[in-house]
């Protein structure tokens, strides 16, 4: 996939007013934030390969006697009350006829960058804030994208036209409205709240719909007859702050669709990581050594995708009953090179296993970035130089066939249908 613009949240000085500015950045802004949310993402692509299942209750996570939670769930199975991050046990007593599918993480992954591929066509302006879901500052895009409001309705085509897969999207004045809108444009749907009418937008919802706000401070509003967004933007600062301090001021700011965010190109990353949770707990080496070396291949080219190279390498083991070491080497000098990874991260877990014990989980974590690589063999650049080629090859191929397509001999081992892999 291309390589994306890097951000991360700032939070404004009090009241969201640059130092030296008379008006906040978001005000400033007319509605060109575009949160892109893929609709039941993990179902969807399942869907893509099993389209006899579409207009079924479809649960993705595992089986219902298996332990661990719904990953996603399509809308037929929604209707039954499952939900995200429901127990699987609990999602088969509400829908035993539902259809339970494996999670198959790589494939997700691969999917993602296909929808990431499409959005920094449309932006150079992207964050990708989950695997399923990414803001965009259409902003300065006009004279190559059109207004905000057609762009976004091109991109939604685009993405359905090209991948088949669906998503909502929500356009607005900040991060928090463009976010909500989407929300509500669930399923399939495309909400668009012009500027000044954030208020308007928000009044009527209940502000559990508002990020941030989650169980406790629902409870703790409506203990105060607050109810919808309308009842907290016209309740008093005095009475916010006195019943939550601090909060309430944010609380306040967020009743009228304002955030305390704003994008910042190129923030520094601080790392790279990939786990892998074993849906039975293991105590093959086989097993262990193979996913460590698909990890550290998925990461490193993470790491090559950003133009960064890493000195220090991270392992992390889970044991059965949830004990959890880390452990890391720090190399003379950078790497991006799978090779490098792979050998440091066997070598990092060969010394630390304690192998009377089985494995729930295993990560592998790059860190200490610089941009590009120096050699670490002077002795043998020119060995070095071809792996540079050959793994920039074999990163090209797995964005055109997908990851799985190629991968290290290493790392084919034998695979559990009930694993987790997580970013």
């Amino acid at each position: 996939m291309p390589r994306l613009a890097h951000f991360r949240a700032k939070h404004d000085p009090p009241g969201g007013v640059h130092p030296g500015s008379g008006e906040s950045t978001e005000s400033s802004r007319g509605a060109s934030i575009l949160h892109v949310d893929m609709d039941a993402f993990f179902v969807s692509v399942e869907l893509l390969e099993r389209p006899e299942l579409r207009g079924k209750p479809v649960v993705v996570g595992g089986q219902p006697d298996q332990r661990g939670v719904v990953s996603a769930a399509s809308y037929e199975a929604r209707k039954y009350g499952i939900q995200s991050a429901m127990p699987l046990r609990t999602a088969g007593r509400l829908c035993p006829h539902a259809i339970f599918l494996e999670v198959r993480h790589r494939l997700y992954s691969e999917w993602s960058d296909r929808i990431a591929a499409i959005l920094a066509r449309y932006s150079p302006i992207v964050e990708m804030a989950s695997i399923d879901e990414a803001y965009l500052d259409l902003a300065g895009t006009e004279r190559v994208h059109g207004v905000p409001l057609a762009a976004a309705h091109r991109l939604r085509c685009e993405i359905w036209g090209t991948t088949g897969l669906p998503c909502s999207m929500g356009l607005g004045r900040t991060r928090l409205i463009a976010k909500v809108a989407s929300e509500q444009a669930k399923p399939r749907g495309f909400v668009w709240v012009p500027c000044g009418s954030e208020e308007a937008f928000l009044a009527p919802l209940e502000v559990r719909r508002i990020p941030g706000i989650g169980k406790v401070t629902e409870a703790a509003l409506a203990n105060l007859g607050i109810k919808t967004v309308g009842q907290l933007a016209a309740a008093t600062h005095e009475h916010l702050d006195e019943h939550f301090g601090r909060w309430g001021a944010a609380l306040e700011r967020k009743s009228r669709g304002e955030d305390a965010y704003e994008f910042l190109l190129d923030a520094e990353a601080k790392s790279i990581s990939h786990n892998h949770t074993f849906g039975n707990d293991t105590d093959d080496s086989n097993i262990a050594a193979a996913t460590l070396s698909r990890l550290a291949q998925m990461a490193t080219k993470r790491l090559r995708d950003s133009g960064l190279a890493a000195r220090t390498i991270r392992l992390t083991i889970r044991y059965e009953g949830f004990q959890t070491i880390t452990r890391s080497h720090t190399l003379p000098a950078p790497t991006r090179l799978d090779g490098d990874v792979i050998a440091t991260i066997a070598r990092l877990f060969n010394q630390n296993w304690d192998r009377r014990r089985k494995i729930r989980l295993l990560g592998v974590a790059l860190e200490s970035f610089s941009e590009g690589a120096r050699q670490l063999d002077l002795l043998d650049a020119g060995r070095r130089e071809k792996l540079e080629r050959l793994a920039r090859a074999t990163d090209e191929l797995r964005d055109r066939f997908g990851f799985s397509k190629l991968q290290f001999g290493g790392s084919l081992g034998r695979e559990e249908r009930d694993d987790r892999e997580e970013n």
